[in-house]
């Protein structure tokens, strides 16, 4: 497929999937408005047209809560084909939503967003702002008691069935799981997909979130889940540093902010398993490490923190592989090269990777993922994911965020993020 050919393909999707005012990821599999997914759409419909940018961040931002959470789904309009929905969560919310947030990529995608256009950028920004720090101080209040940020949902972390989370679901309680019927199994081959046990496992957490009413405290005191992710830990100090500058160009304060910058700075230590020599997921209940290398561990220089060591994990990772960076160690026994975060190479984790190196100077790895990821498109079209080892797409189809990494970073005319 000619480059050219893919940059007016990358619109059409993102036009396609476009509501308005919000973006679905892909239609069918998930008909409602996803919020990383929503932030990645607004980085690529900067590159055509910046007021949609600006206002897909808009319309992420009134999903949020008066506790300042964001989250990660927004139930625009009731869609029978997906599970589950506005109503298994009850939340009570308006607009409807889920119950827990997304990795906070938001802030970042607001100041390259920004950068293209200042003048209209301030604008948009006087408004989204204060949301967005609202947002960012959830975080510092609800998810980071340990320092690193944590998760209490597989879903919360973007990563629904990562290896990460294995040790740490099977000590949840899924006997009072009522039946259910699953409908992204009618989009996608199930082995591509988390197994029924890890979705009554899913389901079992967001019992527990509605019968508590949804309050921080009680999930954070007693959750069944609750995990330090290098995910959301890395995504949240690089935005909190992007929100920083934010409060500068609007000459506000940034002292607040600088805090948590600091204090996750010195948070991210506890991430690191010395046994294997790699940033971990760390379950907080057990104080036990997953025992994980993924591409979450690779988001450090993402994160503005260099590592030689994680670059050498990252170079062995990469011959292995030939289509970018796969979601968990290739050389692991839990590593399936089709089944959603368990292996396949995603197209935005490859962006913040190859941002991040490129940032730190280590151009010849950062040109190779970059490279490895244009040839995946190239190959594969827009999916959502795709095997690492032979390009293939897997999982949805004409995906949104995909379509928009290729528009804003791997394009040859792409101007790259960050």
């Amino acid at each position: 497929m000619l480059q050219g050919n893919l940059d007016n393909d990358a619109r059409t999707i993102m036009r396609r999937n476009d509501r308005g005012t919000y973006t679905v990821p892909t239609n069918g599999l998930y008909p409602y408005q996803w919020n990383w997914d929503s932030a990645f759409a607004a980085l690529g419909f900067a590159t055509f047209d910046i007021d949609r940018a600006w206002t897909e961040l808009e319309t992420l931002m009134s999903g949020q809560w008066p506790n300042g959470m964001v989250p990660h789904i927004i139930f625009h309009e009731v869609d029978e084909s997906y599970f589950p929905g506005p109503e298994v969560w009850g939340t009570g919310s308006a607009p409807a939503s889920s119950g827990i947030t997304q990795p906070p990529v938001a802030a970042t995608i607001a100041h390259s967003i920004f950068r293209r256009d200042p003048v209209e950028g301030r604008k948009r920004l006087e408004g989204l702002y204060p949301k967005l720090l609202a947002w960012h101080r959830w975080f510092r209040d609800c998810r980071c008691e340990s320092g690193a940020a944590a998760v209490t949902h597989p879903w919360e972390s973007g990563r629904d069935n990562a290896p990460d989370w294995d040790a740490a679901l099977a000590d949840v309680d899924t006997s009072q799981v009522q039946r259910f019927t699953r409908r992204d199994l009618e989009h996608v081959d199930p082995h591509m997909r988390p197994t029924k046990v890890d979705y009554e496992r899913y389901l079992a957490l967001v019992e527990f979130g509605r019968n508590c009413g949804w309050d921080e405290a009680e999930i954070m005191e007693r959750g069944p889940f609750r995990v330090a992710d290098p995910t959301t830990t890395f995504i949240l100090l690089r935005a909190n540093r992007d929100l920083a500058r934010l409060a500068e160009e609007l000459e506000y304060s940034a002292d607040e902010v600088r805090q948590w910058i600091g204090d996750l700075e010195r948070a991210v230590e506890d991430l690191w398993n010395p046994a294997l020599g790699v940033y971990d997921s760390l379950n907080l209940r057990t104080r036990e490490f997953a025992g994980s290398l993924s591409s979450a561990s690779f988001l450090c220089w993402y994160a503005g923190l260099e590592n030689s060591a994680m670059l050498s994990r990252l170079e062995r990772v990469l011959s292995k592989v030939e289509f970018g960076v796969p979601s968990y160690d290739p050389d692991s026994p839990r590593f399936d090269r089709k089944r959603y975060w368990r292996g396949p190479s995603w197209a935005m984790m490859n962006a913040m990777i190859g941002t991040g190196l490129r940032e730190f100077g280590h151009k010849a790895v950062a040109d190779r993922v970059r490279e490895d990821s244009r040839r995946m498109l190239l190959t594969g079209g827009f999916s959502e994911y795709f095997d690492p080892c032979d390009g293939s797409p897997a999982g949805g189809t004409s995906f949104t965020w995909t379509a928009a990494v290729w528009l804003a970073w791997a394009s040859p005319v792409s101007g790259g993020f960050g």
